[in-house]
């Protein structure tokens, strides 16, 4: 219709066009349907006309009382057109002027290159349109709401744009393997990259606590207010998902309620920017903050799925139904949720990783944050002298807590270090604690303010019991949220909320009428609640050990949750709405405040001998669970290596046992082990687990092998497993976002032991500079066997470092070089390296931009090997030409058994000639070309050679 128009348009008004602009009665005429189909809000209209005098009050009354939109509009046209060219003018202009309301015909005034007289452009427009008012109003709201970030001391903000720094999110597939990393915000929402599923419309980001979701959220948030988000979303509701478990279970409200009511109410007829909604649902973002912090009684499955958008019903219902596209289908949704809340496939979008602070991250973070380059060296200094500080800065979260009470000391006693205490995640924060109740103790001018750390506890015993209490009361119901009267009971004063532990939030359903609080991070709430366990004297052994029996119960989790049906169901039954992590984080707190370091600090809170109890009690039972735990594990036998398979929950049990400081608990949990392989790929371990996982292998008394795969341990964590070089012959740290830096630690280390075999660094951020260390550990280490380097950011330079290694080597068995750059360059130095090697077995080049000068190279030089079995070149450029080369080599060397060449250029006749030498060669039992330049009907001619394939 529209292109009809268009050259309706053309052939009318063309001739015209040449000596005067188009007369605008004629553009209402020629384009009147289009003006009809896109013009949804006519009041707007209606009020400029009238303002200007164009139209009377008789006129307005005539066009509202056409029962439909269009019908609307066509009155009005015929009335502007009937009033003249002027008036026609001042229509078209006031739609190029009102974008938000019109903005559908913004493409169609650009197509007609509408200029305004300077008569009409001294007429005044206003927007009275309820949906662009509307849109004004939440930019204007949600601008202010997401302009501060609240620190951990509740009274200190600071701009977001002023503290936000990036950290290393990720797409990523179903079975959460590195789609690339999202370098800017507008890429969550561009189809062309991530998306794993067409059908779904939520993008899931998840990540552990304290990573960075919420503020990422936030930054979306400032970042649509203030018009630089440019995805299309006219709305943006935010909601936290915690809040909707306040809801009573016979709570009901319609969807228009949800919005409004829980966001920003519009000013002017909300029924009518509601139908704009509904009309246009892909307008719409959504953020949903914190999906696994839903707890409720109320049972969904036994409601309907919710299908109206105008029938009250229950939060819940909406919310899930929001997710599923049952309402608002098409509109855009951000989920958040901590790692391990599995949601079923349909839903999903596409789906992001947050890693937190990467090296560099973390330098760019310190900068926003410590504005004096002084300052700022100092601090970077003394976290690099401390690795176990380090490590826990890659923790957007725990950065935050360090650095703010790094600010505080400094400030207090104009000293540049942190207590050498703080190695630990109680440590963190214990120092945390400290400088809050610092802040609150009356100071004297004549006295000296220094207090200890047991004396501050001590000054605000009863404050840290009440808040402990409301804590452990919380917790123990998976209960987020406490209304006013819940605190006074707890006894916590104002004095006490003005420490900043607990803020106020947002109340809603029936806690509007009072205050609602939270504790500041879910995390705060956990380290609270494990402290009440130590400082409550009544605490017994079932109580202490509570949270431990809650996250290996499987039973315990049909308590408190409600079941959604197309959630994705564990094989255990447990409810997936469940997330352990706060449990978790409350006992490894718990094993950190019952540590031996920590008992001068509680000496002044409770009775020794209670302490001592409780502390015999957890060592015990970490004894017994570590025993009973590693029963259950897959178990292999290897040559050379008993590997035993862990799952996530167990570097959750190291991260308790680091947490207690205990040598002999590490010692045990070695001994029970009864394996030398320790597989830990996949467990979510970060860069502070490194330390975890020394504290207990570095009592390993013979050779170990270490299989870190797939997690995110970074170069802090490399770092962090300096205690464990003495006794690793296996190390695999392949996708795990370690640089340059790591691999020079990885080199130093290493090359001083002389006994690894294996080095695995597949898929990471090393570049030739990284390539160079690794190929010092290849020369200099006789024992080193197998690297694999693939799928990093290696040049020719940093190939020819290695193959010219791997010449000098001799023990040298395979090294796996898919999905670098070393280029023909780098293919010849490997040639080389090839030529005459004694020992080199398995070597894959995949991948790397190969054309046939390189082929030709390595092809010539397997003519001098004798060692060589596997070879791929997946993934280059070789041709026919190339296929020639390889030919001519297998004639003579028959020792390869297999040869890729999957996915290059060579046609059929390159086949042939690889055909023809397999007549020569006996030995070797595959040449796979699937992916060629090949079509079925050209492979039938080889299909009597089966060591040719195809396809």
């Amino acid at each position: 219709m529209e292109g009809h128009l268009c050259a309706n348009l053309k052939t009318s008004v063309e001739k015209p066009l040449a000596a005067s602009p188009p007369s605008c009665i004629a553009l209402l005429k020629v384009y009147r349907e289009l003006l009809v189909s896109k013009i949804r809000h006519t009041q707007c209209l209606i009020d400029n006309l009238i303002n200007n005098e164009y139209f009377s009050t008789e006129d307005a009354e005539i066009v509202v009382q056409f029962p439909t939109q269009a019908d609307k509009v066509r009155k009005i046209l015929d009335l502007v057109q009937s009033k003249g060219e002027e008036v026609s003018e001042f229509f078209i202009h006031v739609l190029q002027n009102v974008t938000d309301a019109y903005y559908e015909l913004q493409p169609w005034l650009d197509e007609i290159g509408y200029q305004p007289s300077e008569n009409i452009c001294s007429k005044p427009v206003i927007n009275t349109d309820p949906v662009s008012r509307y849109c004004q109003k939440l930019r204007y709201e949600l601008g202010r709401d997401s302009k501060f970030v609240t620190s951990y001391a509740q009274r200190e903000e600071m701009l977001l744009e002023e503290i936000y720094s990036n950290s290393i999110m990720e797409m990523v597939n179903f079975t959460n393997e590195s789609l690339g990393e999202v370098c800017q915000l507008q890429a969550l929402f561009d189809d062309a990259v991530g998306v794993i599923n067409e059908d779904g419309e939520t993008i899931y980001v998840f990540g552990d606590a304290g990573i960075g979701k919420s503020i990422l959220l936030q930054k979306i948030q400032s970042l649509w207010a203030k018009k630089q988000l440019d995805i299309g979303a006219k709305f943006f509701f935010h909601f936290r998902c915690r809040m909707f478990s306040c809801f009573k279970e016979d709570e009901a409200v319609c969807l228009k309620d949800l919005l409004f009511r829980y966001n920003c109410y519009p000013d002017q007829d909300p029924t009518e920017v509601f139908h704009h909604i509904l009309q246009f649902p892909h307008t719409v973002l959504f953020t949903f903050d914190g999906f696994d912090e839903i707890y409720s009684n109320f049972d969904l499955s036994s409601v309907p799925e919710m299908c109206s958008p105008n029938e009250p019903i229950h939060p819940l219902v909406l919310l899930v139904s929001l997710l599923r596209g049952k309402l608002l289908k098409g509109s855009k949704k951000i989920l958040t949720a901590r790692t391990g809340t599995e949601i079923q496939r349909n839903i999903i979008r596409k789906k992001v990783l947050l890693r937190g602070f990467s090296s560099n991250n973390l330098k760019e973070y310190t900068a926003m944050f410590f504005k004096d380059v002084g300052q700022r060296t100092l601090i970077l200094n003394q976290l690099e002298a401390n690795p176990n500080l380090h490590s826990l800065c890659s923790v957007p979260l725990f950065c935050w807590i360090i650095f703010k009470c790094y600010e505080h000391f400094h400030s207090m006693f104009d000293s540049h270090e942190l207590p050498d205490c703080s190695v630990t995640l109680t440590d963190v924060f214990l120092l945390m604690i400290e400088v809050h109740l610092s802040r609150s103790l009356k100071t004297s001018l004549l006295k000296n303010n220094v207090r200890s750390q047991a004396e501050v506890f001590k000054s605000r015993k009863e404050t840290l019991l009440a808040l402990g209490k409301i804590a452990y009361k919380g917790m123990r119901n998976s209960i987020f949220i406490f209304e006013q009267e819940e605190v006074s009971s707890a006894n916590i004063s104002e004095e006490d909320l003005q420490l900043g532990f607990l803020r106020t939030v947002k109340g809603y359903s029936g806690c509007d009428d009072q205050s609602t609080y939270e504790f500041l991070h879910l995390t705060l709430q956990s380290f609270f609640t494990a402290l009440f366990l130590v400082m409550e004297e009544r605490a017994g052994n079932k109580e202490l050990l509570q949270f431990f029996n809650e996250c290996s119960s499987a039973e315990a989790a049909q308590r408190t949750c409600f079941h959604v049906p197309w959630l994705k169901k564990p094989l255990t039954g447990e409810d997936p709405f469940r997330n352990n992590e706060h449990f978790h984080f409350t006992n490894l707190f718990l094993c950190g405040l019952l540590s031996r370091s920590n008992e001068k600090l509680f000496k002044h809170l409770v009775l020794p001998a209670v302490i001592r109890k409780k502390r015999k009690t957890l060592i015990t039972y970490l004894g017994e669970s570590m025993k009973s735990h590693l029963k259950g594990v897959t178990r292999s036998r290897l040559p050379k290596y008993n590997q035993v398979q862990v799952q996530p929950n167990f570097v959750w049990m190291l991260r308790c046992i680091y947490e207690t400081q205990n040598e002999k608990v590490g010692k045990l949990a070695a001994k029970r082990m009864h394996a030398n392989y320790i597989k830990l790929t996949y467990c979510n371990a970060y860069s502070a687990d490194c330390s975890a996982i020394s504290f207990v292998m570095h009592h390993f008394q013979k050779r170990l092998a270490l299989d870190l795969d797939n997690n995110n341990i970074n170069d802090y964590g490399v770092k962090q497993l300096l205690p464990c070089f003495s006794k690793l012959a296996v190390i695999r740290l392949s996708v795990n976002q370690i640089t340059d830096h790591g691999a020079r630690i990885l080199y130093e280390e290493l090359s001083k032991y002389q006994i690894v075999s294996y080095l695995g660094l597949y898929n990471n951020q090393i570049t030739d500079i990284g390539a160079k260390y690794v190929a010092k550990l290849i020369e200099e280490c006789s024992s080193l066997e197998y690297v694999k380097i693939g799928a990093n950011k290696i040049t020719s330079e940093g190939g020819k470092c290695l193959a010219q290694a791997i010449q000098k080597s001799t023990t040298m068995f395979e090294i796996g070089m898919w999905g670098n750059q070393v280029g023909d360059e780098g293919a010849k130095a490997f040639a080389e390296a090839l030529r005459n090697h004694p020992r080199l077995t398995n070597v894959s080049l995949a991948f790397n931009g190969i054309t046939t000068e390189g082929g030709k190279s390595i092809a010539e030089a397997l003519q001098h090997n004798n060692s060589v079995k596997i070879f791929w070149l997946t993934k280059n450029e070789l041709d026919d030409e190339a296929a020639m080369s390889f030919a001519e080599m297998l004639k003579i060397n028959k020792k390869l058994v297999h040869l890729w060449l999957i996915q290059n250029q060579i046609t059929a006749k390159g086949v042939k000639y690889l055909s023809e030498a397999l007549k020569e060669n006996t030995a070797i039992k595959e040449v796979c070309l699937n992916g060629n330049l090949i079509s079925q009907e050209e492979a039938k001619a080889f299909e009597s050679e089966e060591r040719i394939v195809c396809f």
